[in-house]
Parts: structure tokens; C-alpha cells; sequence
């Protein structure tokens, strides 16, 4: 790349923060800037010498002077404006700094791993559609343990009774007039009453006062989906059309996925496992777990069992002729797919399913289960499929006391709720197990939008698997961007989260530091308006700096899991446009002492400034260990997390001590 400096130069290519080195396009908006920070190191021939090339990237850069970028720059006997803008133009200049590999070998516990909950859903918890490209998605974009709902099948008449009582058609025939408005509103309002009906009492009454139970009344929805669908009109069911006719038997009654006891729509198991196999090493291939919440009768089953096979052939891991003392590591599991499922004694017969969630959610944790009865209760799993939770044997939590609690292959699932309250009463023993053991954690039911739990608590408490609503992009989505952007969905825990590895070297303690951070911004461009928004000429933003600290300290209150809000941060002043001269601002965090770097996050967002509620328009979320020091871009996504052109130019100072 050359530009002359005397002229307008044409767009910098730079490249992006995230899991994918794409080059991104940037102006000359920043060009004053760039040529101010070259001449400020320059001598009188408005040159850089090989040596004042070095002292920029190592000192003030604190950069790597091995990357092709900086090796290109320090290889010159002289660096002239041109050469530095290159540099600059490189992902050497971006916030985060590469993700260098982390070591692969510890067992599987030793991970914090990206993780989705409920992933076939698009939307909100009760009336959104499943299907197969939200597998997708996720996948794309790194995460590294989905979770997929597997119910028994029905035939083609249930299956066709969804479209025709939203569509406004009975065995053919379209209601018009009065009688079809009339029919209309008395379908949704019979719709959110059959949804309210199949609720819990709290979560009916909670639905009542929402806006997502107003939109429903309003406009509908898909046939309530539980264990089994509401019958087809008697029409449809006397005069089947030829097209199910025509249809496989085995189509028509395999397993499919959705979320049970709400409005959201179904999509097949089969294609669900299609999808997975498609996409499943597309990005990483780091190894893939798949979390199964199995409500299907054992026949059906026996059918998940066989799809599965067949689907991810050569992919399912093996299980070991004897039963493992420890668990394996990524490094050893690479290109192979983890079936985490509830575990089944040998011995315990199988059972009829009830129709509640699956055992190994651990809700409600009774004390009384923890006592429980000397009897083995029928497994509502059948022994085939248990067989293929080799290393993610489901257990339902009831005691840390719990005999299975020492089985090295075990994991725990526990609710966003039930995890906190053992984290203010227990929290030693749930970091001491999780050193050793897997423990997965999942939003409270009450989400019913889909928001996310604050992930740095459960990340600080050393839960490997956080599992996060992927189709909302809130702050908890943020924070799991931050912590495995370009990592390939498994980030080594800290020294003194593992365990001790005969192999390893002896265990550490926590390392805990104090930082300085001053943050200085510089000008931004081509800032993505509100998704609400169109008119530049109408937007308004600033930008808020926050740092998460709350993952630092496992044994500090976690307020609800909502973080210390507030705490570390502040913002600039309000500025007008897309393109923006920020002059030099700063924003100052002074002597944040016990902070985890590894736990530690920095967040910036862009809010356009208006009455009432500032509107998202930007993010971008680094860890504290990859954030880079000296002149930096940060790379803007936008408020759905999708990758834009907006990039913001700051000089970062970090002292950590």
C-alpha cells in the first residue's frame, strides 16, 4: 500500500478484532491523526529509522515485532508516512490483540467453552420459530456446545394444523367476512389462553403484563407445541392431502425439535442433525458438545439414536473399553462431536418420559432429593442412548455430597437462580468442583424475550459451559464476545481455576493485579445508525466505556447476577453524525485493584443521545489481556452483533500492577 501525502488518499483496508481477519474499509477521516502520530516520532526528514520504526511498535505499540505487518515495517531502512499507514491499515492496529493459541492439553474441565441455550430458537422463549439456520449461525460464529430439545414426532395432519389455523384455511376452503374475522380473534385470544394454561402460574401472570403477551393476543401464533400437538380440524383429518400421502412413514413420525409447552414452531431432529454436521467443524475443529434434552418415549428414542449415527458418522466420539478415570482434552478431541445426555446406571430400566423439563436441569435442587430413596427409580432414558454421553454424562444435581459427584465424566446443569444461591452460601465447594468437574449453567425460565444472564459471575465461580441466548444481542451477549472472539470457542482458565495435572506444573494462585486505564479517543467514521434509525442528519452519539470487573472475585456477593453496574464507567460528550472528530477526549479508570486479566472486560458502546431511552447503535468488547496498548482501532458491530465498516481511533494507556 503507498499513499501520497499530499493528496486525499484512497480507503485503508483494515482488518477486524473478531473471529474473522475480513479487511474492512477506512477513510481518510483519520488520516490527520495517523499523520500526527508519524510525525511525533519522525525526525527532520519526516522519516522513521529502523530503530525509531522498533521503538514505536515495541514501546509504544507494545506490539509484536514477529508479525508479518511489523516485520514488513521493521525490515525498511527507513519508514516513511506511506509505510506507516500500512502498518497501521494491518491487524497489528487492531483493539484486540490476535488470539494466540492457548495451550490444548489440559483436561476438558480446565476450559471456559462457547456456549447457546435453547439454539433452535430465532426469537423470544414462547412464540418464536425453530429452526435449522440458527444452528447454523452459532456454529459460524464459534460456539462450541448447542443445546437441541428433542420431542416425540406426530403425523402430517397435526403437523399441517399450525399453518392452517394461522392461515386462515380449513380443508381448503378460506373463511371471508365477519364469520373469518370473527373466527381470527377468537383464535388468538384462544391462543394465548391455551399458552397461559400450559405456563406456570408465575410465568402466566408475568406474561400478562408483558408486551410480547400483547403482541401475541394480537396477532396469533403458530398450534401450542407440548408432547404432542392439538388435533387437526376433522377436514383435514378426513381427507388427508395427497402430498402426505405421498410422504415416508418414517418422515412423518422421527423426533423433532422445539421448545416444548409455548407457541414456537417445531423443525425435524433429522434436520436439525444435518445442519449440526454441516457446520459443525466449519470454523474450529475444536470439539463440538451437543447438550440433549431428550422428552421422547423410548421408541422414539431408539429413532435419535440411529439419526444421530447415521448423521454424525465418524464424527461421535468413542467411549474407552474401561471406564475413565479423567477427562480427555480439547487437543485430543479435535474433529469429534461430545453427546452430553443423562446418565444411566447400568442395570436402572427405562421408563415411560413425564412431560416436565429434562432431569438434569437441577432446578429445584431439593434437599429432600439429596436424601432421596435407596431404590433406583426408572430412567426415563434408554441405555442406547445414555451409552453416547461418553465424557458429558447429565447428571441431576441434589448434594455436592452426591456419590456421582466424583465421577470424573459427570456434569452438572444448573439454572442461573439455583447457581446463585449457591455461590452466596456454598461458593467454595462449587469452585472447588468446578476445577475438576463441568458444570454447564442456563438462563432463568422468567426470559421469556430471551435476554442473558451476566456471564462473568458464573465465568469467576469457574462454570465452563455459560450458555447464552445467541439470538439476543445484550450485554451478557457482549461479554461472551469479548472472551472468545477469535478463539475458536475454548479459552484456558486461569492459574489457580485448575486443577493440579501430574503433568503440568505444580498449581498457582490467583493472580490478581491493579489497573490504571486511560483511554483516549480520536475521531471515529461510518458509525452504524440504531436499527430504529435511517437520517445521519438525526443521530447523536456518544460513546460509554465500561470495565466488568465482577469475574475477579468468585467469593464477593453477585447482586442478583446482575454485576456491579455502574461501577467502572463513563462516556464522552454527545457528538453529531456518522463521522466524528472526538478532539482527544479521555476517560479515566484509576487503580482497580484484585482484577483477574483473564476475567476482566472492557465494553464500548455507542448510544445515540435522545429523550427517553438512548438507542444502541455500536459495541465492541475486548478482554483486559487482549486489550492493546498505544494507537488502536476499534472495530465496530452493530446493534444485531453483524460486522460494519465503523471503527474508532484511541490511544490506549494500560498499567497493570
Amino acid at each position: 500500500m503507498t499513499l501520497d501525502v499530499n493528496k486525499e488518499p484512497g480507503p485503508l483496508r483494515i482488518a477486524s478484532d473478531g473471529a474473522s481477519e475480513t479487511q474492512r474499509t477506512l477513510h481518510a477521516k483519520f488520516l490527520p491523526y495517523l499523520r500526527q502520530i508519524f510525525e511525533a516520532h519522525a525526525g527532520p526528514k519526516h522519516k522513521w529509522t529502523a530503530s525509531q520504526a522498533q521503538a514505536f511498535v515495541r514501546d509504544v505499540q507494545d506490539g509484536d515485532d514477529s508479525t508479518p505487518a511489523a516485520a514488513a515495517l521493521l525490515g525498511l531502512p527507513d519508514v516513511g508516512l506511506d509505510d506507516f499507514l500500512a502498518y497501521m491499515a494491518s491487524a497489528d492496529s487492531a483493539m484486540t490483540r490476535p488470539w494466540s493459541t492457548c495451550d490444548l492439553s489440559w483436561p476438558l474441565a480446565s476450559y471456559f467453552i462457547s456456549s447457546s441455550h435453547n439454539t433452535y430458537l430465532t426469537g423470544n422463549q414462547l412464540s418464536s420459530e425453530s429452526n435449522t439456520r440458527a444452528y447454523t449461525n452459532v456454529l459460524l460464529r464459534g460456539c462450541r456446545c448447542i443445546e437441541v430439545d428433542v420431542w416425540d414426532g406426530t403425523d402430517s395432519e397435526s403437523e399441517s394444523s399450525a399453518t392452517s389455523s394461522s392461515g386462515g384455511d380449513v380443508g381448503g376452503t378460506r373463511r371471508s367476512g365477519r364469520q373469518g374475522t370473527r373466527t381470527t380473534r377468537t383464535t388468538r385470544k384462544s391462543k394465548l389462553g391455551t399458552l397461559k394454561e400450559k405456563l406456570p402460574g408465575f410465568l402466566a401472570s408475568i406474561l400478562d403484563k408483558t408486551s410480547l403477551g400483547k403482541k401475541i393476543a394480537e396477532r396469533g401464533g403458530a398450534a401450542p407445541t407440548t408432547g404432542q400437538r392439538e388435533p387437526a380440524p376433522a377436514s383435514r383429518a378426513e381427507e388427508p392431502s395427497q402430498e402426505s400421502e405421498s410422504e415416508p412413514e418414517v418422515c412423518m413420525t422421527e423426533p423433532r425439535v422445539l421448545h416444548g409447552y409455548t407457541l414456537t414452531k417445531d423443525v425435524a431432529f433429522r434436520d436439525v442433525c444435518q445442519a449440526i454436521r454441516e457446520s459443525a467443524f466449519a470454523v474450529t475443529d475444536l470439539p463440538l458438545i451437543v447438550s440433549l434434552e431428550v422428552h421422547c418415549s423410548p421408541h422414539q428414542q431408539v429413532m435419535m439414536v440411529n439419526i444421530m449415527e447415521e448423521a454424525w458418522h465418524g464424527l461421535l466420539v468413542a467411549g474407552p473399553e474401561s471406564r475413565p478415570d479423567s477427562l480427555p482434552s480439547p487437543d485430543e478431541l479435535r474433529g469429534k462431536i461430545l453427546i452430553k445426555v443423562k446418565h444411566v446406571p447400568p442395570g436402572v430400566p427405562a421408563a415411560e418420559p413425564d412431560s416436565g423439563d429434562d432431569d438434569d436441569s437441577g432446578d429445584d435442587d431439593d434437599a429432600a432429593a439429596a436424601k432421596g430413596a435407596k431404590q433406583q427409580k426408572p430412567s426415563k432414558i434408554i441405555a442406547e442412548l445414555s451409552r453416547l454421553g461418553v465424557y458429558t454424562q447429565a447428571v441431576s444435581f441434589k448434594a455436592w455430597t452426591q456419590p456421582e459427584a466424583q465421577m470424573p465424566t459427570h456434569i452438572f446443569s444448573l439454572a442461573e437462580k439455583k447457581f446463585l444461591e449457591h455461590h452466596e452460601r456454598r461458593v467454595p465447594d462449587l469452585f472447588e468442583h468446578n476445577k475438576h468437574y463441568l458444570m454447564r449453567v442456563y438462563p432463568s425460565g422468567l426470559r421469556i424475550r430471551s435476554s442473558n444472564l451476566y456471564p462473568p459471575i458464573f465465568w469467576g465461580a469457574g462454570a465452563q459451559v455459560v450458555a447464552l441466548n445467541w439470538q439476543q444481542t445484550d450485554e451478557g451477549m457482549m461479554l461472551n464476545e469479548g472472551m472468545f472472539a477469535g478463539t475458536g470457542g475454548y479459552v484456558l482458565k486461569p492459574e489457580g481455576y485448575r486443577p493440579h495435572v501430574r503433568s503440568k506444573p505444580a498449581p498457582a494462585p490467583i493472580g490478581r493485579k491493579t489497573l490504571s486505564l486511560t483511554i483516549t479517543f480520536l475521531a471515529a467514521q461510518s458509525i452504524p445508525l440504531p436499527q430504529s434509525d435511517t437520517s445521519a442528519q438525526r443521530f447523536h452519539p456518544y460513546i460509554k466505556t465500561e470495565v466488568h470487573a465482577d469475574g475477579s472475585n468468585h467469593l464477593s456477593p453477585v447482586n442478583d447476577g446482575l454485576g456491579h453496574a455502574g461501577e467502572y464507567k463513563a462516556r464522552t460528550r454527545t457528538h453529531h453524525g456518522r463521522d466524528v472528530d472526538l478532539g482527544g477526549e479521555k476517560v479515566v479508570f484509576d487503580a482497580i485493584d484484585g482484577l483477574v486479566e483473564e476475567l476482566t472486560f472492557v465494553r464500548f458502546t455507542v448510544r445515540d443521545d435522545e429523550i427517553g431511552r438512548d438507542d444502541l447503535a455500536a459495541w465492541a468488547c475486548v478482554r483486559l489481556d487482549r486489550l492493546g496498548q498505544g494507537y488502536r482501532f476499534i472495530h465496530l458491530l452493530d446493534a444485531t452483533g453483524a460486522v460494519t465498516e465503523g471503527a474508532v481511533l484511541v490511544k490506549v494507556d494500560k498499567t497493570l500492577a
